[in-house]
């Protein structure tokens, strides 16, 4: 890859040695062809790289050789798991500063979220290298006491890995980390907006000591025609997928066909409620936390900020406040708080939204409107008096983007809050202990945050119900979505 200087600034180059072909087999090969394509800055939309565009037949070659490298790699020593997990937690430790850089510039975020990210997804790696030697069973006398039971856990086998833009490298690692610790190979397909990062992840993993094959990586922009045939191969045992819920619904179809262990981490509509006895500066500070982190383009982004009638004035006015005093730019700039959104389609969705909205009848408090220039920008955004059949009431914002909404009875909220196909998290914000486990318990969600407004930890379960998706990732359970059980009976 050609050395470069981008950005408003100047001051951002790519890192010479990142790779740009697929890595198959151990080994970094071309596309079919030959054939590239473009990742761009979403700061100012200039060319960065262009990376393999992998085919079908690139893609069967990918699951080929995981196929062949599962029977020896089921079989390595848990400690040897361990070994490598650990080596690839150590170098993304080391190379956090050119790492993160480096999804800064294809992905948007300030640096100081991608230095973040980088550590959050090493974690997963250390968190995942400890559950390797942890992996257990169970043996147990018949109930008639004439036979005993041996319960074994073995790896689910070769399994396709699809992960977003938004986390190019934290959502990688916790997929990763959970398949390796278990014994079983992939094939990672990341998002074609934020390739680079999963592509020095697998240069990491083979500088850790990663036996060729184990992991594969093939960059597509025809994600469809890549991976449709690897689902319904047969050969493939499970699909782990986080994305979009419409996406996640075709994905199931497919695996249906051959019966494919499924993950699914899908999209979200998280209500973050405020009732009047909570801390308001904690209740602020924690919406800042759920709203704007990535620059609200996550999944656990605070969707519809519901704050009791008798506080809504004073907490909006506090949140209007705190977000007007972000500053905005390229995330390469020195103290620049708010990037890009990822990609003109991004920000025209978030455009529609806050315009729908204003249609019917809510008022903006700070923000409102894109810029002119270039790059996908959008500014910190507060609208009040949100009505409930506003489109951002329904549909994620994937944006900087509040939208508050207030209520009056506690019955009233929770209602409101459930009224959603999604159930991926909530927030709660309250100083009383029994409203907050008695609301706590009533919100549909996989996931609460009480008096905190980031929920995700490698340590702990994440996940969603309804149409959030299906498993965990993370915390002890994450292992167990790449492990079989087999029972073993035996007379004695």
């Amino acid at each position: 890859m050609d050395l470069r200087n981008i950005g408003a600034s100047g001051n951002a180059r790519l890192l010479a040695d990142t790779p740009t072909d697929l890595l198959i087999d151990g080994a970094w090969m071309p596309a079919e062809g030959g054939a590239t394509f473009p990742v761009s800055d979403p700061a100012t939309g200039e060319e960065l790289a262009r990376v393999a565009d992998a085919s079908p037949a690139d893609g069967r070659r990918a699951l080929d050789a995981a196929v062949a490298a599962q029977p020896a790699f089921a079989a390595t020593a848990p400690r040897d798991r361990y070994d490598v997990l650990m080596g690839a937690y150590q170098l993304l430790m080391e190379r956090i500063d050119d790492l993160a850089l480096l999804m800064t510039l294809e992905m948007g975020k300030p640096l100081a979220e991608s230095r973040g990210e980088i550590t959050y997804a090493a974690e997963f790696f250390r968190h995942f290298a400890s559950e390797a030697l942890r992996i257990d069973g169970g043996y147990q006398q018949a109930p008639a006491g004439n036979a005993r039971f041996l319960i074994a856990k073995q790896p689910v086998g070769p399994c396709l890995l699809i992960t977003p833009w938004n986390f190019p490298m934290a959502m990688g690692t916790r997929k990763i980390g959970p398949a390796i610790a278990a014994g079983c190979t992939s094939v990672v397909k990341p998002a074609h907006q934020t390739p680079l990062s999963m592509l020095a992840l697998g240069e990491i993993l083979l500088e850790a000591g990663l036996p060729a094959g184990v992991v594969n990586i093939v960059t597509c922009t025809s994600a469809g025609q890549v991976m449709e045939p690897l689902i319904r191969s047969g050969r493939a045992r499970k699909l782990s997928f986080t994305g979009s819920t419409a996406v996640g619904k075709v994905l199931l179809e497919q695996c249906a066909d051959q019966v494919l262990r499924t993950s699914m981490e899908l999209g979200g509509n998280a209500p973050f409620i405020v009732f009047d006895d909570a801390d308001l500066d904690e209740a602020v500070a924690g919406a800042m936390a759920a709203k704007m982190r990535n620059m609200g383009e996550a999944c656990t982004a605070a969707n519809r900020i519901y704050v009791q009638r008798t506080v809504a004035e004073d907490f909006s006015r506090r949140l209007a406040d705190a977000m007007s005093a972000l500053r905005v730019g390229p995330g390469a700039e020195d103290g620049v708080q708010v990037g890009p959104l990822i990609d003109a389609a991004g920000r025209d969705k978030v455009i529609d939204l806050v315009a729908d909205a204003k249609d019917r009848g809510a008022r903006v408090l700070t923000g409102g409107s894109a810029p002119e220039g270039a790059g996908f920008f959008y500014p910190p955004t507060v609208l009040v008096d949100v009505p409930g059949d506003a489109r951002m009431a329904r549909e994620e914002i994937f944006g900087p983007v509040a939208s508050i909404i207030p209520f009056d009875t506690e019955d009233e909220v929770v209602a409101a809050a459930n009224d959603t196909a999604y159930g991926l998290v909530s927030y709660v914000f309250t100083g009383g202990l029994r409203r907050a486990l008695r609301v706590a318990e009533a919100l549909e969600s996989g996931m609460v945050g009480l008096n905190q407004g980031v929920v995700s930890n490698p340590a702990a379960p994440f996940g969603g119900i309804k149409e959030s998706g299906l498993g965990r990732e993370g915390g002890a359970i994450g292992i167990e979505e790449f492990l079989e059980v087999k029972y073993i009976g035996i007379s004695v």
